[in-house]
This record gives structure tokens, sequence and C-alpha cells, in this order.
């Protein structure tokens, strides 16, 4: 197989107009994809345009924008004259995978600095050619430019074409924050017009020459072995053949409706399979699990011995259901491997890890395998498109030939790696003051496996990976209080097992956590019959934090009172509050809901949802908001609506109707005060704004109802139940 460059592949125009586009003349210079070098992440063209390679994608977040203007602020260019090439192994350096809103926090800072270094370099070429000494240089429009009409250069003519030869420098001065003129401006989004008019090329459009359609035929109970197939089945569907690989079996045709017709009507026996526990059982399953390890997440003070001792102690136990991805577009890839390598296009937000995942699961040289990135039509943390890229590598593999797989609906809903279960036991004591003595948390999630990935479906059922794996991110964070207690205890008891194959769902864990924490500092609060925003703001020391509290006091005009409300009607109207310092060190978000209860049916109803939030410097303050507004409304989705269910055999929310989620007539009133420090880093958007939604509602249907809910998601059938038992 021919050596794979930058310079072959950019300049092949067949490869380049499927993969990106590239200003005029753009090229790479350079076949570096070192993370440690300035080539690795910039090549200046002949003609002065720039080109960006960023190991970690956009994913809908608008990163294709920022990354242009965090590179134009700091070389003094014109975003309209940089290309971005993102998560394709062959020309980008590996960044990580993209996920914890690292997109900025992480990958756009380093190739802020690579840029930042890159114009070290041009203002010392430059002074050189202009014999002007450096203090008296400035780059602008793609130019470097002497004070006092003393003569330009471009960068073209200084390094066009040509490798800078750098190792990036970490203190390389970087544009103060207070003069920049592109970061902190709404810059359009390049990728929207193509979307909102059809013509945006998503990984399920790509086509390659040859290419064969499959799709993937599930077995009917997780677990369950194939005994036999009847391949004489589909002998009437043109060119159809099976491909079976122990307990992995497929299907594949020509043409795409072939492979369909033939996954419907291939017959196939599989043993029987009992292995679940039944989502009814779902939480009594859950905390009967083996703890495989304990980690003290936080210790303050002595919080078991203040909470024995303590004459006023509260309990509650919280529990977040497994939930799935349910991508509106079910994942896709396109697989070519030959000659030992080949190329995979895929939507996985883990590109440079799963190049070698692949590679060593079926037996290929990693660095002859390249996969490039394309958009897919859902993602927010990893749902199927790992699995679906190693199902159409596969099959590649076995025939000799490029093949596209395509998801159907009930392969995304049932098999999608899901969002896992949390349950959380709490404990606090309250003081004759109504202060809070202690606080005890007790979280149980399932355990990430160092060092292991997501076991992949078929390469479980061909007998290429044991599958012990188990990771779905950061669970264990934000179970603490971010308040001033002075006796805490916070562990996380991470579970050996979960019933089902688990991995991250945007802002892993905290949703569940702050949920849990943050409803539960309301019990507290009308426990002590003190206003829950008064309560936080005492007992919160943080300035961002207690301004984004302050903001949403003011946004709604909040009245300092004890919840719940004394109403008589059927209609009932509440109001709730919630607080989140992400991670405990990062963005800081504060969220008010109003939201009413029909009493008679258990309906929840949000009519508003006023949040502020403060992410630190934002580079694309658009990108931000419609970020925090997607946040908001996938989690109001999963607060209201969203719950896998299961049976003992198998996943049984296999379509929108078993697994609804928002639509638009349930979409609120929606107030954003975006928080901006300039002087502060970049903190990201993807995920902050989803962790404080659930409590949030929460707390306004306890304190439109006196009803407490401790556990989601709040549908009608929950908050009626939950209403027929108070007036019991």
């Amino acid at each position: 197989m021919t050596a794979i460059t930058r310079r072959s592949l950019l300049c092949s125009a067949a490869t380049v107009i499927v993969t990106f586009p590239l200003p005029r003349g753009a090229e790479a210079s350079v076949n570096t994809v070192a993370a440690d070098s300035v080539d690795g992440y910039l090549s200046v063209a002949r003609d002065g345009g720039v080109t960006v390679f960023a190991g970690k994608v956009d994913l809908g977040t608008g990163a294709r924008a920022a990354i242009r203007q965090i590179v134009a602020e700091e070389l003094g260019l014109s975003p309209g004259r940089i290309a971005l090439v993102e998560g394709d192994t062959a020309l980008t350096p590996d960044q990580g995978s993209t996920g914890g809103s690292t997109g900025i926090m992480v990958g756009g800072v380093q190739i802020r600095q690579a840029a930042a270094t890159a114009r070290a370099r041009l203002l010392s070429l430059a002074s050189a050619s202009l014999n002007r000494p450096v203090s008296d240089l400035e780059t602008s429009d793609g130019m470097v430019v002497a004070r006092g009409d003393g003569g330009a250069v471009s960068f073209a003519s200084l390094i066009g074409g040509a490798a800078f030869e750098l190792p990036i420098d970490k203190t390389a001065p970087l544009r103060n924050p207070d003069a920049y003129t592109v970061v902190g401006t709404s810059y359009a989004r390049p990728d929207i017009p193509a979307k909102l008019t059809a013509r945006h090329a998503y990984v399920q459009d790509h086509r390659v020459d040859g290419m064969a359609h499959a799709r993937v035929v599930r077995p009917p109970a997780i677990g369950a072995h194939l005994n036999d197939v009847d391949a004489s089945s589909i002998a009437d569907i043109p060119d159809a053949r099976v491909v079976r690989i122990k307990d992995f079996l497929a299907v594949v045709a020509p043409r795409e409706w072939d492979a369909i017709r033939a996954l419907r009507q291939l017959k196939a026996t599989w043993s029987e399979a009992a292995t679940l526990p039944g989502s009814d059982n779902l939480f009594e399953a859950v905390r009967a699990t083996p703890v495989a390890r304990v980690e003290m997440l936080r210790s303050v003070g002595d919080a078991p011995a203040v909470l024995d001792q303590a004459h006023r102690v509260i309990h509650a136990t919280y529990s977040w259901p497994i939930q799935s991805h349910a991508s509106m577009g079910p994942s896709c890839a396109v697989a070519d491997i030959r000659d030992n390598g080949g190329t995979i296009w895929t939507a996985s937000q883990s590109t440079h890890r799963m190049r070698w995942t692949i590679a060593k699961l079926l037996g290929l040289d990693g660095e002859n395998l390249r996969l490039v990135y394309m958009d897919g039509s859902g993602s927010y943390g990893t749902n199927g498109n790992d699995d679906v890229a190693f199902e159409a590598a596969l099959l590649s593999r076995e025939l000799g030939r490029p093949v596209r797989v395509q998801w159907m609906r009930e392969d995304e809903h049932g098999w999608d790696p899901k969002g896992p279960p949390q349950l959380l036991d709490l404990r606090a004591a309250l003081s004759a003051d109504g202060s809070i003595a202690a606080w005890e948390t007790v979280a149980m999630p399932p355990v990430n496996t160092p060092n292991a990935g997501i076991p992949l479906l078929a390469a479980v059922a061909a007998g290429l990976d044991d599958g012990r794996g188990s990771q779905s991110g950061f669970t264990g964070m934000n179970s603490d209080p971010p308040y001033a207690v002075e006796n805490v205890h916070a562990e996380v008891r991470w579970l050996a097992t979960t019933p089902l194959r688990v991995s991250n769902l945007r802002a892993p864990g905290k949703i569940g956590n702050v949920f849990a924490v943050e409803s539960f500092f309301d019990e507290l609060a009308a426990a002590a019959n003190a206003d829950p925003l008064a309560l936080r703001l005492r007992l919160l020391s943080d300035p961002r934090g207690r301004e984004a509290l302050e903001r949403v006091r003011q946004m709604m005009n909040w009245t300092a009172r004890a919840s719940p409300l004394e109403r008589k009607s059927d209609l009932l109207e509440g109001r709730g509050i919630a607080y989140v310092h992400y991670k405990q060190a990062e963005n800081y978000v504060a969220m008010g809901v109003e939201a009413t209860v029909e009493r008679s049916t258990g309906a929840v109803r949000v009519l508003r949802v006023a949040c502020a939030h403060d992410c630190g410097l934002m580079i694309n303050p658009d990108a931000v908001h419609a970020q925090v507004e997607g946040c908001i409304l996938q989690t109001l989705s999963r607060t209201l609506f969203e719950e896998v269910t299961f049976d003992r055999a198998r996943v049984t929310s296999m379509d929108w109707s078993s697994y609804p989620i928002l639509t638009f007539r349930d979409v609120p009133k929606l107030d954003i005060a975006l928080i901006d420090r300039r002087q502060e880093r970049p903190l990201g958007a993807g995920e902050a704004a989803a962790a404080p939604v659930a409590a949030a509602v929460g707390n306004a249907i306890f304190d439109a109802t006196g009803v407490r809910l401790r556990q989601a998601p709040f549908t009608p059938a929950r908050v009626k139940k939950a209403l027929d038992e108070q007036a019991t």
C-alpha cells in the first residue's frame, strides 16, 4: 500500500472534495502529525491561506467556527482564509477523543499555542526581511506590517509552502484578550448553510466505487449464540450473501434495499438467553451488585460521627435511569480494507483511538489504516458510531471490497451503548439553627475498567474480544455538594457490573449526581424552612458561582420564601433553582425553572428556564448560546420522557413510540445570560448546562405540589402516583 502523506492527500482532488474544503492554493507543506510540532497543526500555503489540522472534531458544537477564530486571532488573519481538517488520522495530530467539553478547552488551547508559536516565527522572519526589530512589527490580514509605514511582507512570501520546523513553544506570547477582534464575536458557522439546504455530506451520504451495502443481523436476546443460518432463505435476492463469523451475522448486497430485504428474510436460529434483571427491577439489581472498588471523592471533618450523634438526620435515595443516545439518524460507516490497511469513513469522536483498536482486532497494520471523520446525524457521547465502524471494517476485510453498514432504527435504540443507571444514597444532619452540620453521599455507578474501551458488539460476537471492558465517563463527579459544609463524606462505590452495555452519554453521570445533590439540598432547605436560593448563597463563597445565582435571581424576580406553596387548584405552578460548578473545576451554571403540574393527570409542563452560564472566555457567543439551549432542551427530554426499558432478554424501547423524546410543543421559553470572562481560560460549553436541569425541574415540582420526586423521568404516571400517595 502506498504510504499516505499530507501532501499526496491534499493534492488529490478526488480525496479532498469528499473529506474537506480547502481554500485555493492550500496544501500541506510537511508530513508530520506530531502533537508537539507547529507543523502538526498549521500549514501556510503559497497563496497565504492557512490550513488548520485538528485532531478533535466538531460534533455539532460549532468548533469549526471557533477553531478558525482562535487561529485567526493569534495569527492576524481573516477566518475566511482558514481551512480546517478535523479527525483524519492521516492528516491530524492525536489530540485525544472529542468529549467532556475538551474540544476548545484542550484542543483549541493547543492549537492557539501552535498559532502563537507560528506568529512569533513569522515576526522573526519578517524582522530579517524588513530590517526592522520585532517590537516594531505586527501581523494583520495575512501580512506582517511595520509600524509607521515601514513596509509589509506577506505570510506567503515568508513561509508559504514551507515548514515551520518548530516545536510548540508553551511560552510564546498570546494576544491580550482585551484586544481581541475575532475571538469573542459571533462568527457564522461555516457548516450551517449546507446543512439547512440539504447539501451537507454526512457519513450516511458517503459512497465509494464498488461499495456493497450491509445490515447486521442481531440476536433476539442479549448474549444469545447463533446455532444455525439458512442462507437459502435469501436465495431469491439478487447477489445477496450471508457473512457469518461465530455469533456475528450479516447480510450484504449490491443494493441497499436488497440488504434490508435480506435482513428481514434471512432465517436463523439462536440459543435462548435471559440474563437481564428487567427494567422494573433495575435499582434493586443495582443495589445488589458487588462493589468493585471504593473511591473517596471528598472527606472534610468527620461526617459519619456527626451524623451518628445528630438529633435530626434526613435521608433520601435518588436514582437516574438507563438512557439511550437515541441519535436521530442511525449510525453508519463505510470501510475499504485491503493490503493490510485501508480507510474507514466514520462519525466516531475518537478516530485516533479507534484506528489502533480496529487494527489490533483485525490484525492490520495501524500505520496503514486511516480513519476519516465525517459528520454523523447524532452523537452527544459514544453512540453506535464506533460499533458500526468496526462492523464495516470487519465485513470489508472478509469480502475484500468496500462495505457500507447502516444501522436500522431498532439497532440504534436497542443496541447502542447506554448511559448507565445511577443510585445515590444521601444523609444530612441539620443543626438547631437550620444549618447543615454534616453531609454524606454514597454514589453507585458502574465501574470504568482501566485501559479498556467499550466492548464492540461485532468484536465480541466474532470472538475477537472478550468484552470485559466498561467505560461510561467520569460518572462520580459532582456527587458532593459545592457548598460550605463543615463535615462532608462523599464516596463512590464503583459497581462491578451493569445490566446493559454502557458508554458516556452527554455530561456523563453529572446530570444524575446534580439531580440528587441539588434536590437533596432543597429538601434540607424545606426542612429548615429556608428559601432555597438564599440558603445556597449563604453557603457559597465562590464569587463566580454567586454571580451566576444572583443573575438567575434577577432573571426570575425571585422573592424569598420557603417551598412548597399551599395550593388547592388542579393546575399547580412552582419554581425551582439548581446550581453546579461543573466537575467542581470548570463552568459555573445556575438554573431556574417555572413549571406547572396537572394534579388530575400528573402531567408536568416546563414553562420557562432561566440560565446563567459562565464558561470563562467565550470564543463564539452565538455558538455558546446554541450549546446552552441544546443542553437544556436535550436534558429536559431526558428528565421528562426518556427511559430505556427491557425485559429478561432484550431492550424493549426500540422506537420513538416506546422511547419518546421532547417535541416542539414541550419546548419552554428559554432565557439565557452568558457571563463572559475574557481573562479566564475557555471551558467549553457542550455539557455543563445539562447538569442542573433535572434538579431545577424536580425542585419546581416540589414547590408546586409538595411532592418530592427522587426518580427520573418525571412521567405523568410517576408524578400522578406520587400525588395520589401524598393524598392518602
